[in-house]
């Protein structure tokens, strides 16, 4: 019983918070209701909406014209019939980004459809957009119906009503003709159900409704001219969660700032039940004079700089870090005299010196263990020869493992002078001319059959030198490759997680706790210190300005994973480690990023392009952000418009995450002998093959084998296979190499120009698949 009253008041609670999350928007006690106005066709103006909704017979009072800093088209509302005040402004469908931005921080969104077609094709490629990113509540309405005869009235709706069933299923149509629809839809859009967004929700924003810039005096930095810096004060209603002063802001499009102080001015639209409209405003309209006069600015919070998060985003590069002492006189003698003790051991013929180290001495481990009884099985078996692949490594008579230097030596001058003489022999039984023929119309025959990540090996650079960076793996799934090893000078500049979903989780309860600072719907005014001029001239420019207060960590750089899937609308190729435009969460910057399977293992096959029939995780060098968070991918034109490539979301934080570039080197089999082959075309010198001779060996149809031994000087080698190899079989070879995305981060994102009308959206410039 204790248990069911325990859960009884945890649900009661979550039910009160919720229904006060939605009393509180538009009300007294918090921001007022923020509803975008859209408009999905070409032939439709938003305009004619926001000026019916300005009107006073839909019970409203139109406080103050150009309400948003920097969008003409925007008024504030406030309705005491309904207890409820809103913002609205009409957004300009010119640039893709701010369209997103508004939506981002949008409570509602206001759809304008055309009467006959709904949308064209640039309003269906801004709604694919909208719902990649996360469309928060909207509403849909039409003009021009009530215009039509009864019959076709109805015809009409009904028609509308089936073009819009495929992106809204159920949403409702609302006329809008009259005040009185204007009246309906005012009611709608302020009492219905609020949908979250998980990225906005967890962080404060705003949006400016008033914005001014002073720059910097000479004493301060800057000199404040037109690339100089300066503070930018910037006012707006918060929202999401409370604002710290101590927190960076980031500002939408141009980077993060520090925050110096917060003031409380006026509320320029505050909802007084008790005030009557008594003073014209500005252009004829009315506003809502409570009788008091206005307040003072007042001083909330000022920044301490001791406690003030940092705007570090690399770390502090040390170039000396990694040296080392040169070794002393001493331990130089020691090395040379350890040298000089070592064993000599004779081991099969063609065994390298690497692979010679890995060979234990047992006699040394016996004679270092005194508690340990020597039996004669185990001197017998220091005696006798390592077993080989074939007869030639049991040439060795037994008990001749152990030998002095000079034996060496002399064992090391009878193989020189033996293989450079059977060399000769085989080739000259081989003709030149015929082989640089075949390898021709090898090539030609199978350059429209090549296998994915396959490359032909170079004639006039050795394979040792060319592909010096790759490696073979004997299981890519199970062969183990150190993810902290060889890593590139740029990883010393970024930031890593011990857990980041541990920090993850505890950053995100920490503010969903935090009740410090400017409260939820407060009118403040941000002091933004050393902001760059473009900043205003973007929003004079007439762009919006949205500020978010950044959770901890969030400014530093760090290796980001995104979860993307192709968009069904791109059909262009997309590269690995091409520059794209990246909207992730509040974020909006260009990078170039590398595409990898998404897959459980430690080790991840990179993708040389952007598959459309599979989920590709996109890693790159990108600013930390917490999950959950929206992403779309843009790539740019050549004529300035922006297509939308790819969505998803934000997979993680690992700078450890091995991603592997595969390169396929193909040979031909040219003599078959039951399991044994020559092959031929993958190598062209002898140092080649000794050099990959440890690398396994694969087949088109399945078979697995390596190599034996190199026969010639030009590229011959004698391979043995786990079954007997087909005539019409390809012999492979696999090497990985590690790779890493480029440092192309950039915060600055180019305005995107819209299509032009009568353009397909899904017609892409072709690219040159070089």
């Amino acid at each position: 019983m204790d248990r069911r009253n325990r859960a009884n008041q945890l649900r009661r609670n979550k039910k009160d918070l919720v229904l006060t999350e939605k009393r509180r928007l538009g009300s007294r006690d918090g921001p007022p209701h923020l509803v975008a106005v859209l408009s999905l066709h070409a032939e439709i103006d938003a305009g004619a909406v926001t000026k019916l909704l300005r009107g006073e017979g839909a019970g409203g009072v139109v406080h103050r014209e150009e309400f948003v800093s920097g969008i003409s088209d925007s008024f504030g509302l406030i309705l005491p019939r309904f207890k409820q005040r809103f913002i609205f402004l009409k957004t300009s469908m010119a640039d893709i980004h701010s369209l997103l931005d508004v939506a981002k921080i949008a409570d509602s969104l206001l759809f304008v459809l055309d009467p006959t077609e709904g949308w064209d094709s640039y309003g269906d490629y801004c709604l694919s957009c909208l719902f990649a990113q996360g469309l928060p509540s909207h509403a849909l309405v039409c003009q021009g119906v009530s215009g039509l005869p009864v019959k076709k009235r109805v015809e009409s709706r009904r028609a509308l009503s089936k073009i819009t069933e495929s992106r809204f299923p159920d949403a409702r149509l609302f006329p809008l003709d009259s005040e009185q629809d204007a009246t309906l839809l005012l009611r709608h859009l302020g009492s219905q159900r609020q949908r979250k967004l998980g990225f906005r929700s967890r962080r404060s924003h705003l949006l400016a409704q008033y914005a001014t810039f002073t720059p910097n005096s000479p004493g301060e930095g800057s000199s404040g001219g037109p690339t100089g810096l300066g503070t930018l004060c910037v006012s707006g209603y918060v929202r999401g969660r409370p604002l710290r002063v101590d927190r960076l802001v980031h500002i939408s499009g141009h980077g993060d700032f520090q925050l110096s102080q917060v003031d409380a001015p006026a509320d320029p639209l505050l909802l007084n039940l008790t005030s009557r409209p008594t003073k014209p405003g500005k252009g004829g309209e009315v506003e809502m004079d409570g009788g008091e006069a206005e307040a003072p600015v007042r001083l909330l919070m000022k920044a301490d700089p001791s406690c003030r998060e940092s705007l570090q985003a690399e770390a502090e590069v040390d170039p000396m870090e990694g040296e080392q002492t040169w070794p002393t006189e001493s331990e130089l003698l020691e090395a040379e005299e350890a040298r000089k003790k070592k064993h000599v051991m004779k081991v099969p013929k063609g065994t390298s010196d690497y692979q010679a180290t890995w060979i234990v001495d047992e006699d040394e481990d016996n004679n270092g263990d005194e508690d340990e009884e020597s039996s004669s099985d185990e001197d017998d078996m220091l005696d006798e020869p390592m077993d080989g692949d074939d007869e030639d490594n049991n040439s060795q008579e037994p008990g001749s493992d152990y030998g002095s230097e000079d034996e060496e030596e002399e064992e090391e001058e009878v193989c020189s002078t033996e293989r450079p003489g059977a060399d000769q022999r085989y080739d000259e039984h081989m003709d030149k001319a015929a082989e640089e023929e075949g390898l021709k119309r090898y090539r030609e025959a199978r350059a429209n059959e090549i296998f994915p990540d396959e490359v032909d090996t170079p004639l006039d650079t050795a394979a040792r030198i060319r592909f010096q960076r790759y490696r073979g793996l004997k299981s890519f799934r199970s062969s183990p490759w150190d993810p902290m090893e060889n890593l590139p000078l740029n990883y010393s500049r970024i930031f890593q997680f011990q857990s980041f979903e541990r920090t993850r989780r505890r950053t995100l309860a920490e503010a969903a706790a935090e009740q410090e600072g400017a409260m939820v719907g407060w009118y403040v005014t941000l002091h933004v210190i050393d902001v760059p001029i473009s900043v205003m001239e973007s929003v004079q420019s007439g762009r919006p300005l949205i500020l978010v207060s950044l959770l901890p960590h969030e400014q530093k750089m760090s290796v980001m994973h995104l979860l993307v899937r192709r968009h069904p609308s791109n059909t262009a190729p997309i590269k690995s480690k091409e520059e794209l435009v990246f909207h992730c969460g509040f974020r909006r910057f260009r990078a170039a990023p590398i595409f990898s399977q998404h897959t459980s293992a430690d080790k991840h096959k990179m993708e040389r392009f952007l598959r459309p029939d599979a989920p590709t995780v996109v890693s790159l060098y990108a600013p930390i952000t917490f999950p959950p968070a929206g992403v779309l991918l843009f790539k740019q034109r050549t004529d300035g418009v922006q297509d939308l490539v790819a969505t998803g979301s934000l997979l993680s934080c690992d700078p450890q995450r091995v991603v592997l570039k595969r390169l396929v080197l193909s040979g031909h089999p040219f003599k078959i002998n039951r399991r044994s082959a020559v092959a031929r075309y993958m190598f062209f010198n002898r140092d080649d093959i000794m050099w990959f001779k440890p690398v396994e060996l694969r087949t088109k149809w399945g078979r697995r084998g390596h190599i034996k031994e190199a026969l010639g000087t030009h590229g011959h080698m004698k391979c043995v296979f786990d079954n007997q190899l087909r005539s019409q079989d390809t012999v492979l070879m696999n090497l990985y190499k590690r790779v890493y995305p480029r440092w192309t981060y950039d915060p600055y994102v180019p305005l995107s120009l819209p299509w032009i009308k009568g353009e397909d959206p899904v017609e892409m410039d072709d690219l040159d698949m070089e």
